[in-house]
This record gives structure tokens, sequence and C-alpha cells, in this order.
């Protein structure tokens, strides 16, 4: 197997470590989304309901809807990662991960897919693909991360569970 470089928690050996540059990158997109966001507002002033319109009460409750998803799944699974230390260390495969290999990430994602819905902007959802992909790239790294460390229990585990689509009825 390829020699990865690892971002390591010291403080928390238990963690198997993340992209180098997950979290810059998560930053610098960030960064870029709010730029776009303001850029659209002020600079831009696209009108998307010229193009295509989407009603304010089908925009407002889709996007609170997403929120909520996306606050639970960062709760739940910030709550099981950073919220309990491992003896020893596995593959977590109860609670949210059991429906999600990374619900985290999905968080972030279906945050931003929030606001561009509250929004509505043209501009925002642009950034938005760059911003999905980049999550997919550091999932995988993480993933192969996760391999390196757990082995078979991991790829059954990849197996059972989809890396971004939530499955209601479960393996494990």
């Amino acid at each position: 197997m390829e020699n990865l470089k690892v971002k390591k928690h010291k403080e928390r050996p238990d963690l198997t470590g993340e992209h180098p540059f997950g979290d810059l990158g998560q930053l610098i997109f960030l960064f870029v989304f709010i730029a776009v966001w303001l850029a659209d507002i002020f600079v831009f002033r696209i009108d998307e309901a010229e193009f295509f319109e989407v009603s304010m009460w089908i925009r407002i409750p889709l996007g609170v809807i997403i929120l909520i998803c996306s606050l639970f799944l960062k709760t739940k699974s910030t709550k099981m990662v950073f919220g309990m230390r491992a003896e020893k260390p596995e593959v977590i495969v109860s609670n949210i991960y059991k429906k999600v290999r990374h619900p985290m990430y999905l968080s972030s994602l279906l945050f931003y897919l929030s606001i561009i819905i509250f929004i509505y902007s043209l501009p925002l959802f642009l950034v938005y693909i760059p911003i999905v992909l980049f999550y997919n790239y550091i999932a995988k790294y993480e993933e192969k991360l996760l391999v390196k460390r757990f082995g078979d229990d991991y790829r059954q585990y990849m197996k059972k569970v989809k890396r971004w689509i939530p499955q209601f009825k479960t393996k494990y």
C-alpha cells in the first residue's frame, strides 16, 4: 500500500487521523463560499428567478429540513468520535456511523446546500460543485488510512455502509 501522509491527533492516539490539508482546504472553501456569496449580493446581482423560479414556500421548508439534518449529523458524529476515547481503537459501526460512513463531512455538505437553497444563488451552486469534489477526495483519502489501520474490518464496513447516502435499513 502507498505511503500516505496523515494529520494525527497527538492527544488522541485512538483516532486514525485525517488528510494533512483537510482542515485547511475546508477553511479555504468556506472563505471562497462566503466571498462568492458577498460578490453575488453586491457585485453580480444575478436574479436567478428570471431564469428558473422556485417559490419561497418550497425553498424555505426544504432548506430548514436540510439544515436540521446537517445539525443532527454534526452533533451525533462529533459526539461519537470526539466524545469518547476508545481503549482499543476499532471501526465505529454504531449510531449514525451505521447509516453513513462520513456523517461529519456530509453534515458540512448539507449545510452548504441549505444556504444555497435559502439564498437561491447560481454562483454559490457553482462553488458547491468543487466543494463536493474536495470532500469526496478527503473522504476517500481517509478511507485509505482506515483500511491501512483496520484492514478487513474496514473493508467489510465499506461494503455495508455507503459513503454519502444514508441507509435507513442497516446491515449491522
